[in-house]
């Protein structure tokens, strides 16, 4: 399956607070908010919703092409991604821009306050995903991840135009989308993914109800962090699957992209629901025991012992032949 990943691509600036944020929010002020916090400890990582979901499927031996846009400064970046797989050639390389940054603090409690500065990432919408698909062959599927907001609107029009399968991915950017532009991100997709507090703000942003919404998509795919996933169909009553467990809580910027890479990995592989959420939950609870969203390695091994310990080995007996032959970088 050839995959296109469409989005973000960034460099994390990753601080740590001791504290807690919400002990330094004053009942009665919250209109005028002046908080400076004092981290302890600031790692620069590379990252991006596009370029995370694209390493993620690289390491487990695909080779998805990553669509977004970089500046001059991308050329280091570039190698690591070449090194675990990802197809760079359809990276717009901006003449004028740098690299877009995100910059986010995590407190004690594991919530993040975060800030995007777009940079590079504000020419994405020049880039043609019919150039894509005749200079890399047909497209399989196209994942729509956060990115300029004009350029997420005009690849998921382009992938009903082509007739190309698509998931939806807004995420943080709903909050930069009108009601019309979430109804036209939404319709079409064979699957859409968000996690709790944004499936809640697509509800309101769109002002569809769960049922509308699930008539215009496929799957509505909602991750829900230590409570693990809900899959949602207009056929069937939700699915409910647990999360991987860690004893190890690292940093969590970035497990939802690995989720997404792990669960299309299995989907690619022609794999059911029932093998493609555990791979997900089980990629996604590896990332989040590294501190950045492209530092972990990926196992079999591990992987398959993850999966068993939660899901059984029936799931094992699925993903275990594909895993194996995958080349796991």
């Amino acid at each position: 399956m050839r995959i296109a990943v469409t989005g973000s691509i960034a460099t994390d600036h990753l601080a740590t607070f001791p504290g807690r944020f919400a002990d330094q929010l004053i009942e009665g002020r919250l209109d005028h908010v002046s908080l400076s916090f004092l981290v302890d400890e600031l790692d620069v990582r590379r990252g991006g919703a596009a370029a995370n979901i694209a390493y993620g499927l690289g390491v487990l031996g695909l080779t998805p092409l990553l669509v977004g846009a970089v500046g001059a400064d991308f050329d280091e970046y570039e190698i690591l991604l070449k090194e675990h797989g990802v197809d760079t050639g359809h990276v717009h390389v901006s003449a004028t821009r740098r690299t877009a940054r995100f910059m986010c603090t995590t407190d004690a409690d594991q919530n993040q306050i975060a800030s995007f500065y777009a940079g590079a990432m504000a020419e994405a919408p020049r880039i043609d995903l019919a150039r894509v698909a005749d200079r890399g062959g047909a497209l399989d599927l196209v994942v729509v991840s956060p990115n300029d907001p004009a350029a997420m609107l005009r690849h998921t029009e382009q992938c009903r135009e082509l007739g190309i399968p698509f998931a939806a991915d807004p995420s943080q950017q709903l909050a930069r989308l009108g009601r019309d532009e979430v109804r036209r991100l939404v319709s079409g997709a064979g699957w859409l993914f968000t996690n709790e507090y944004e499936a809640a703000m697509l509800l309101s942003l769109s002002g569809w109800t769960r049922e509308e919404v699930l008539g215009r998509a496929g799957m509505w795919v909602t991750t829900r962090g230590a409570e693990g996933v809900r899959i949602d169909t207009a056929e069937a009553q939700p699915r409910y699957f647990p999360a991987v467990p860690t004893s190890r809580v690292v940093d969590p910027t970035g497990t939802g992209d690995a989720f997404r890479a792990g669960f299309f990995a299995a989907r690619s592989w022609g794999l059911p629901l029932r093998a493609a959420v555990p791979l997900g939950c089980a990629l996604a609870t590896t990332a989040l025991e590294a501190l950045g969203p492209q530092q972990y390695a990926v196992s079999p091994t591990d992987l398959l012992d993850r999966v068993e310990a939660v899901y059984g080995g029936e799931v094992v007996a699925l993903l275990a032949p594909r895993l194996a032959r995958a080349d796991c970088r």
